[in-house]
């Protein structure tokens, strides 16, 4: 995928587009049309945050954290424990 990144403030807009058919922002947007694919939120301690929302009965996608874009460490929370929203946790390095 290519993405873009727009800062506004205090707050970072990012765009993602498929570079292939199959990949999976292709497939989300051909299960739910164009929209928002996830929010993400800074955190600080990454597996820490993880560790307790999991102990708080939160779903998770990753256990732990892995590179992301921007060098970031991201983990996702599932959406079901997200009122149905992806939500991204990103910790800077």
């Amino acid at each position: 995928m290519r993405t873009a990144f727009f800062k506004v403030g205090q707050t970072k807009i990012e765009l993602l587009e498929s570079t292939a058919p199959d990949g999976p922002i292709a497939k989300f947007i051909e299960k739910r049309g164009e929209g928002v694919h996830h929010i993400a939120f800074a955190v600080t301690g990454l597996d820490g945050a993880l560790a307790r929302l999991e102990g708080e009965g939160l779903q998770l996608i990753d256990r732990k954290g892995r590179a992301g874009a921007e060098g970031l460490r991201i983990a996702f929370l599932h959406p079901k424990s997200c009122h149905g929203v992806l939500a991204e946790l990103c910790e800077h390095p």
